[in-house]
Parts: structure tokens; C-alpha cells; sequence
């Protein structure tokens, strides 16, 4: 049966679709809130030496919580998770907001990020048990699209409370909408958990994880062979953390991610290779003043171009109902998603005229669209892959992970990528939107992947279709 978007914000749907929208809004909105107002808030509090860590703190803290989401559902059920959420985001909000010294606003932020990766986790493993399975996609694109709207609403909010000099004030905002929508939580999700049972906390593949997000953190603060070596140790963490899942009885990822021809490993794979090149846009605003003489605000909305097309497409994508439409629209986006940098990086010229930087906003608003279009039917395909709660549990919580963890490493990868195209700043521009448009196209490769291991997935002996399970 087709599902629409009234349906979705039908009176009954309609409490519980804030909720898991609204954890996924907070922690996007905070990302670029931050980063608009720190400029001020190092001006007033000092600490410009730890400016860098705010982001590398706030995203390691992420990672920890999106492993932990199966394990906090089990124990605490959907509505306390997510008040326990939003509590903590909260506090964290509160402590940055009224930090004296730039050590307090990491402490702050540290508090945040435990509590963001698990509101972020939390919306796609619940989102199973409070909707109808008619209205996944649609509410995974919805979800989805809050990153857009974050990277709108973040500047401007962030922005016009620095103007004023007020940049705490920011902080107290996100805290009040947070408070909101614990009130909220009470009258939209069961305090049931019916999600998924665990023996307790993954601690090696967490400590493996997280070695390796914390290493690429680092990585895009530091320079030369440093890099390099991180990179190394980052990489060699993930190779370890996969060795260590595929034979330990207490893990992060499913046990089905390790088995046989599984198509959930190029799921998540898919779900990487988008999520790396979405990490472009932290380089635009940079590109579009040094290139283009742009001014701070339309270098601004130059690097929200990404976000816009990725809000058109998740929702424009979100009505494909069919497993053939499903499967083309995975494999468009990414070819989309390339061919669009591709076309920004051709762009790249010293003193551009006024139409090649109306070019610039074109491509990276077309390149948007491929991610949007293919990543929330990545996530929905996740959701489908297993009919057993604890499994999708656990394969949900593995979509969030998943994403983060290709922040991370996107973060610092293109990092490096600026490093090898410079000193020249049209040389890095290039550099780095050819590379992650290369990328981009890995991602068709995963998906015709995915089709085949889910075509034999079928047919085998432990197949989901003899379970019933819809792929």
C-alpha cells in the first residue's frame, strides 16, 4: 500500500514523528550553530589553541553513543532513551552555554555528543515500532532531510545571536527546544522497549571504533607525515575492529553483517561512501571566498547548496515504492552526486565571472540531490533487511554508526586532499572535488553489489524471503 506525506503527519503519527525528527534537527542544527557562533565565543573566553578540538570531541563522543543505541533500548525502551536524550543534550548545551574557559565548552561538548549520536541512532531504530512499515521511507526521508534543514537554520540562528553579542543565548535556545520535546516524548512513544536485548556493553569493538574515529579526528587538525601515520592507525583500527566483530558474541554490527553473501555490509558501505563526500561541503565557504571573493554570508549559503539538494531529493525520491525504483534510485544518486562535483570542480578558475559562481550554486545544489535521493533508501533497506527485533535493532543502530563514522573519516580525508592540491587554492578546490567525486562513483559499484548479494541472500538456505522478510 502507497504511503503519502498527510498520512505521515496524520493526528495520530503526528507526536511521534516530531520526536524522532526533532532528535535528528538538534544534532544537525548544533553542528553548524557551533560553528557560526565559536568564532565569538573564542573571542570572549579565550582558548583558541582547542579551537579544532570542539568539533573532534563533540564527533568522537558521537560515535560512542550511535554504539551504544541497541543496548540503551533494551534497557530503558524507546521513551526513556529518548528522554535520557534530550536530558543529556540538554545539559550539555547548558554547560557550553555558560562555559567560562574553552576546557569547560569541551566538557560541554563531550556532553553533547554522547547524547546527539544517541537521539541520531535512536530515530532509525524506533522508528520500526511507532510507525507502520508504510511509512519508513517516508519518515527516513524526513529525517534525513533535517540535515538539511540544520545546515540552514544553524548559520542563521547561530549567526544572528553573534551578531548581537550574545552567543550563549544560542545555546540557551537549543536547550529550551530540547526541554520541549522531553514533554513531548511522555505523549508520543510507548515506555516499552520491544526493540532488542543485549548482554551488555560491546567494550572491544567500542574501544576499536572509537580508536580509529578518534585517530582520523585527529588527523585533519595535524600536518604532514603525522597525518599520514594517523591515517595508517586509523585504518588498521577499522581492518581489527572488523576481525574482532566477526568472531565476538557481544558486538556492534548484527551478526547477519559477517554472514555468508549478506547484502547488509554494502548497505552500510553505501551508506559510507555518501556520507564521506556529504563532508565536501565544511571546504566550500573557504573556496567561495578565497576563489570567488565572496562575502561570509553568500560563501555560507554557497556551502548550504549541498544541504538544499539533499533535502530536494530526499523528498522528492521519498514516493519510489517499488524495489525497482528503490534499486535505480541508489544507483542514480551517486552517479548524480558525482557528476555534479565533477562539473563544481571544471568551475574551479581564478577570477570567476558572475555566471561560473551562479555554476558553482547549480552543481553543488545538483551534486545535493544525488545524496539525498540514495542515502534514505540506503537506510530504508537496512530497515527491511531482517524481520527479527533484536537483529533490525542492532542493524538500524548500524545505519547511524555507520554515517558517523564516514564523517569522521570524510572529515579528515579531504582535509588531506586540500594539503596535496595547495599551495595553490584552486589546485585543493580541484583536488579535492575531483577525489570525492571519484568517490561518489564507488558508491554505483556498491550498489549493483548489494543487488547481487541481495539476490543471493534470497536464495539461500537461511534466505530472508523464506522468513518473510521484505527486501
Amino acid at each position: 500500500m502507497a504511503s503519502s506525506w498527510s498520512e505521515l503527519a496524520a493526528r495520530e503519527h503526528r507526536a511521534s514523528v516530531v520526536v524522532l525528527a526533532g532528535g535528528v534537527a538538534l544534532y544537525a542544527i548544533n553542528v553548524y550553530l557551533t560553528t557560526s557562533l565559536l568564532p565569538n565565543a573564542v573571542a570572549d573566553i579565550g582558548g583558541e589553541e582547542l579551537y579544532s578540538w570542539t568539533m573532534t570531541v563533540f564527533l568522537v563522543a558521537s560515535v560512542i553513543s550511535s554504539m551504544l543505541v541497541s543496548l540503551v533500548l533494551s534497557r530503558f525502551g524507546a521513551r526513556w532513551a529518548y528522554v535520557a536524550g534530550f536530558a543529556g543534550f540538554a545539559a550539555g548545551t547548558v554547560i557550553a552555554g555558560l562555559s567560562p574557559t574553552m576546557v569547560v565548552m569541551l566538557i560541554g561538548r563531550g556532553v553533547q555528543g554522547l547524547a546527539g549520536g544517541l537521539l541520531v541512532g535512536l530515530g532509525f531504530a524506533v522508528v520500526r515500532t511507532v510507525l507502520p512499515a508504510r511509512l519508513w521511507q517516508r519518515s527516513i526521508a524526513l529525517m534525513s532531510a533535517m540535515w538539511g534543514v540544520g545546515n540552514v537554520v544553524g548559520p542563521i540562528v547561530g549567526g544572528f545571536f553573534a551578531q548581537i553579542g550574545a552567543w550563549r543565548g544560542a545555546f540557551a535556545l537549543l536547550a529550551v527546544i530540547a526541554l520541549a520535546l522531553i514533554a513531548l516524548t511522555f505523549r508520543a512513544l510507548p515506555a516499552g522497549s520491544g526493540e532488542a536485548s543485549s548482554d551488555g556493553v560491546p567494550w572491544g569493538s567500542l574501544v576499536l571504533l572509537t580508536g580509529a574515529a578518534a585517530a582520523v579526528s585527529i588527523a585533519s587538525i595535524v600536518d604532514g607525515a603525522a597525518t599520514v601515520v594517523l591515517l595508517v592507525v586509523a585504518l588498521a583500527a577499522g581492518a581489527v575492529f572488523v576481525l574482532y566483530e566477526r568472531g565476538a558474541s557481544n558486538r556492534v554490527l548484527p551478526e547477519m553483517t559477517y554472514r555468508g553473501r549478506s547484502p547488509l555490509r554494502w548497505i552500510y558501505l553505501g551508506i559510507i561512501v555518501l556520507a564521506m563526500v556529504s563532508t565536501i561541503e565544511m571546504f566550500i565557504p573557504l573556496f567561495g571566498q578565497r576563489i570567488g571573493g565572496l562575502g561570509p554570508l553568500a560563501a555560507g549559503l554557497l556551502g548550504a547548496a549541498i544541504s538544499w539538494g539533499w533535502t530536494v531529493g530526499t523528498l522528492s525520491s521519498s514516493g519510489a515504492e517499488s524495489e525497482k525504483m528503490r534499486r535505480l534510485v541508489r544507483v542514480a544518486g551517486p552517479l548524480i552526486l558525482g557528476t555534479g562535483l565533477a562539473a563544481y570542480g571544471l568551475l574551479q578558475v581564478n577570477d570567476p565571472s558572475v555566471w561560473v559562481i551562479v555554476g558553482w550554486y547549480a552543481t553543488l545544489l545538483f551534486a545535493g540531490t544525488g545524496i539525498g535521493m540514495a542515502i534514505s533508501h540506503w537506510f530504508t533497506a537496512g530497515m527491511r533487511v531482517s524481520t527479527d527485533d533484536a537483529e533490525a535493532a542492532q542493524a538500524s543502530a548500524g545505519l547511524n554508526t555507520s554515517q558517523l563514522i564516514a564523517n569522521a573519516f570524510g572529515s579528515a580525508i579531504a582535509g588531506v586532499l586540500v594539503s596535496l592540491g595547495g599551495p595553490d587554492v584552486v589546485g585543493s578546490a580541484r583536488v579535492l572535488t575531483f577525489g570525492f567525486a571519484l568517490l561518489a562513483l564507488v558508491g554505483v559499484l556498491v550498489a549493483f553489489r548489494e543487488f547481487a548479494a541481495a539476490k543471493s541472500w534470497q536464495l539461500g538456505a537461511s534466505a530472508p524471503r523464506e522468513r518473510g522478510v521484505e527486501l
